[in-house]
């Protein structure tokens, strides 16, 4: 490069650096101010890679481009906080330290169940802190050390001191752009155009893998446009309503037995939904010192008047009511935003339910929660199914415990002492969601001893929970036991809710040379299997096999008890030969194909429109 030429390039760069001087003169920027102005740029970067580091590593996780998409948000929150608290120093620290706190809340909330916090968990704070006591807070070193990068990053902050324009107008204008700014950006974020041009991950079934992906930032703002259950296409509450009154003029006998209940058959209806209850061998093999579930396992190989199968629920690790909206309402979670609890979102009136349908045929109708009655809202929410009692916790005398909860056994013993307390020939209907198995599994009790082991496998947490579920096992026998030798006709219905949090789960499949990181799409629904059982002390047709999800399990308790069906389930008849399988996770065709709610689209609208009906628009 000759003489002239290098002069030529000097000239240029020091015209620019003379044109970027004049501006940052013209908007007030002084050279005491630019460490200041640097800071406002540099740190909300900071906080942004402290806040990922929580979870996962974003270098490796997220493109470049998309970090950069994330980064925008952090400066402009901190731009906005600029504003409205008018010292530097007090908008970088107030970001980072509320970041840092929601950071740790997040990665707690991870590893309690296995999902990141989602903008609806705002309802759950209440259920959230009723069971904060029972985990293990330890934490990780790398934890430890993102800590300590956001108490550097606070003191860093500390020292510098630029304040914001003194006249009201400029921070007016401050604070007016910046939530301009970050409206338009959430806007953006919220749009398919962008999410498909930009490369986003928005599958919202897996919500761990979309934060990886996305930030947590972002994927939380895309998951914010699902707050309010959208209309089904077409939807005509009029049309639907009309639908819903006709599915129930054509079920079989319905009409019968509601005019006349003891014209029909009706026994005695026991349904068991227990807590964090499954069979982790469908996760991969492994082998224990003992069996873990011998009495499940033996009715799982043929028994008199039983069915087993397993159970798809739309939950894992958590949000245990949505488990039970979908068995007792019929509804599905997967029309539902996903991490939504309908019980506190949806459910505001009286709501047509497997309860209310068994008090039109006068069942007593009771359920039992041997914990806090205003989990999940139960308290509000029962009454409006149908339940005429709700017991809990303090409906216990003298229970026995296991570490901090009241054992499966105590809970089914209140069964038996409602049955043997109740009018005669009045049929009895109990609910009983136990608490027995409840997530953390880590911790040392006094009062429980955990004695399964898994060769190969040094699992504290694995060890407590296949321990557990021992317990239930055997309660569960015995309560057969006792109800096989009782003088009315009675059926009993288990399943767990979901899987408990993959913790648990994780050394399991590494263990059979599975990386739970990248599991396929089979794999992954794998985590949301069940078991479930069907016994009665009356004749039924047996089977080890059965296949279902959450939504449709209602109907076969009531075909076995040969009752006929309400008028949502009878709706689904049709729809369930095509599609025996729905639930959030995943939906299973009749031919084995696996696909989703939203890639089965106008196939699920009849049953959209249903539920949309039922929970918005729906009057006795």
């Amino acid at each position: 490069m000759d003489y002239l030429q290098k002069k030529s390039i000097r000239s240029v760069a020091a015209a620019i650096a003379g044109f970027l001087r004049h501006c940052v003169r013209k908007i007030g920027i002084t050279r005491e101010k630019l460490p200041s102005c640097i800071a406002l740029a540099v740190c909300p970067l900071v906080t942004f890679y402290l806040f990922e580091l929580y979870t996962h590593n974003p270098f490796t996780t997220m493109h470049f481009k998309t970090q950069i998409l994330n980064m925008a948000f952090y400066v402009l929150t901190a731009l906005l906080l600029f504003g409205i608290v008018k010292y530097v120093r007090a908008a970088l620290m107030l970001q980072t330290a509320f970041f840092m706190a929601a950071g740790l809340a997040n990665y707690y909330v991870l590893n309690f169940r296995s999902a990141p916090i989602m903008p609806w968990d705002i309802y759950s704070i209440g259920t959230a802190a009723s069971v904060a006591g029972n985990f293990n807070y330890t934490l990780k070193g790398s934890t430890v050390l993102v800590i300590i990068g956001f108490l550097i990053l606070l003191l860093i902050e500390s020292r510098f001191h630029m304040k914001a324009p003194a006249r009201v107008a400029k921070r007016a204008a401050l604070i007016l752009l910046s939530i301009v700014l970050i409206y338009g950006y959430t806007g953006m974020i919220q749009s398919e155009s962008f999410v498909r041009s930009f490369g986003l991950y928005d599958k919202l079934f897996t919500p761990t893998v979309m934060n990886k992906r996305d930030g947590n930032i972002v994927a939380f703002l895309m998951e914010l446009e699902y707050m309010d259950v959208e209309k089904p296409s077409g939807y005509s509450p009029e049309e639907t309503g009309s639908k819903y009154t006709q599915a129930g003029q054509d079920s079989a006998g319905l009409t019968a037995a509601v005019e006349d209940p003891e014209s029909v058959k009706r026994p005695n209806i026991i349904v068991i939904m227990d807590e964090a209850f499954s069979d982790l061998a469908v996760r991969g093999d492994f082998t224990t010192n003992e069996d873990y579930m011998p009495f499940i396992h033996r009715l799982q190989q043929g028994a008199e008047n039983t069915r087993t199968g397993y159970l798809n629920v739309s939950v894992l690790g958590g949000n245990t009511a949505n488990t039970e909206f979908e068995f007792l309402t019929g509804n599905t979670i997967g029309f539902l935003p996903q991490g939504s609890v309908a019980y506190q979102q949806y459910v505001q009136k009286e709501t047509p339910s497997l309860a209310s349908y068994l008090k039109e045929l006068d069942y007593h109708t009771v359920a039992i929660h041997p914990y806090y009655a205003s989990g999940w809202d139960r308290d509000r929410v029962y009454p409006l199914l149908g339940f005429d009692e709700f017991l809990s916790q303090d409906d216990f005398t003298n229970p026995k415990r296991i570490r901090n909860y009241i054992s499966d056994e105590s809970s089914f013993a209140k069964i038996i002492e409602l049955y043997e307390n109740k009018k005669e020939g009045e049929p009895l209907f109990v609910f009983n969601v136990t608490m027995q198995n409840h997530s953390g599994y880590e911790e040392e009790f006094h009062n429980f001893t955990p004695d399964i082991t898994v060769d190969g496998i040094d699992s504290k947490a694995l060890s407590m929970y296949l321990s557990l579920v021992k317990q239930t096992d055997s309660a569960l026998q015995g309560l057969i036991d006792y109800f096989s030798q009782a003088d009315e006709d009675t059926m009993i219905v288990f399943f767990g809710d979901h899987q408990p949090t993959t913790y648990v789960s994780n050394p399991i499949l590494r263990n059979n040379k599975v990386n739970p990181e990248t599991l396929t799409d089979e794999e992954n629904l794998l985590k949301y299997k069940v078991p479930y059982v069907i016994w009665s002390n009356f004749d039924i047709e047996e089977q080890t096999d059965g296949e279902t999800s959450a939504n449709y399990l209602a109907m076969d308790v009531l075909e076995n008890c040969d009752l006929p069906l309400p008028a949502l389930q009878s709706s689904l008849t049709g729809l369930r030969k095509e599609y025996p399988v729905i639930s959030a996770a995943g939906v299973r065709e009749v031919d084995g194909t696996l696909t989703t709610v939203k890639e089965c689209g106008e196939a699920f609208n009849d049953y959209r429109s249903l539920e949309y009906y039922l929970l918005f628009d729906y009057e006795r």
